[in-house]
């Protein structure tokens, strides 16, 4: 495995962005590693909020979100996925699938051995993070799902999705800040843009970021359809409070909301919500509520 790391300069003076790195070397499922980064803020003795991104963002996307949780007496984790933000990045799209995420994320949270997690996931980082979940119940406190989706195949994606990924594919230029730019209602600073680019210095270091909407399984015989299904398994049987926080101009997963609400038996009686003027990158558009909805259910859980 080919492996490119992003030069550290690219990430120099970042607004609200002076963590400090962490790194853990996880298997690269090919008899080698591959350096993954994560912030890790707060107590390392505290209850660990786990904030996990997606496509094509970074840890960055939750600057704004870390600093108030550990402000509460949280340990505000948020990792980059392989392929993105700090992280080691394959050249090939091939070394990246479905399975290989779950896996190094799954060995990532088992060296840094997070207990009690309060898990807010988004985008791939439900696709991921709902995995770790069904894998590793007892290490799950509870599950905020924004903007995200377990998906086995077995329904048809929906247009928006559909017209996502063929853009991503086709797209001469892939510019992840710009991406994530018209995924937001209030939009975002020329600064903010550059910093959704800094971890891709060029084309050759964006395999995962093309590839990660080409693993999202959109049939009944995609690879990981069948593991989806047993996972949803899982899941129908935990009691895990699942509190469901979604965008309401998020036209890509509108509705799946209901999915888990519906099947999750720890969804019942929380307070779920739509939220009024965010996009599909709601950490963007309206962090501060992310973080009161959290905390709230936190107290509400206990």
């Amino acid at each position: 495995m080919q492996i490119l790391r992003t030069p550290e300069h690219r990430f120099d003076g970042l607004k609200d962005y002076a963590f400090a790195p962490h790194y853990v070397e996880t298997d690269d499922t090919e008899g080698g590693h591959l350096r993954l980064h994560y912030v890790d803020e707060g107590r390392r003795d505290a209850a660990p909020v786990l904030m996990l991104h997606g496509e094509p963002t970074w840890s960055y996307l939750y600057r704004h979100m870390i600093p108030q949780f550990s402000a509460k007496g949280f340990r505000a984790v948020a990792p980059d996925l392989i392929g993105f933000g700090k992280s080691d990045k394959p050249t090939e799209r091939t070394d990246y699938t479905y399975a290989r995420h779950v896996a190094w994320m799954s060995d990532w949270l088992t060296r840094v051995d997070l207990h009690g997690i309060t898990l807010i996931c988004q985008d791939w980082g439900g696709l991921i993070g709902l995995r770790l979940w069904a894998a590793m119940p007892d290490r799950f406190a509870r599950i905020v799902i924004a903007n995200t989706a377990l998906p086995t195949g077995d329904q048809p994606m929906n247009d928006a999705f559909r017209a996502w990924r063929e853009f991503s594919q086709s797209v001469p230029d892939f510019r992840a800040g710009r991406i994530v730019y018209g995924g937001t209602v209030g939009k975002l600073t020329d600064e903010e843009v550059a910093a959704y680019d800094a971890p891709f210095p060029d084309e050759t270091y964006k395999a995962g970021a093309r590839q990660f909407p080409m693993l999202v399984p959109d049939g009944p015989d995609n690879p990981e359809a069948s593991t989806n299904r047993a996972a949803w398994q899982v899941i129908r049987t935990l009691h895990t409070p699942v509190l469901t926080l979604f965008g309401a101009e998020d036209k890509v997963m509108a509705g799946i909301d209901r999915v888990f609400q519906k099947l999750c038996p720890g969804a019942a009686g929380q307070p779920h919500a739509v939220l009024p003027a965010a996009g599909h990158f709601l950490q963007e558009d309206v962090g501060d509520d992310l973080v009161r909805h959290t905390l709230d259910f936190i107290a509400h859980t206990g």
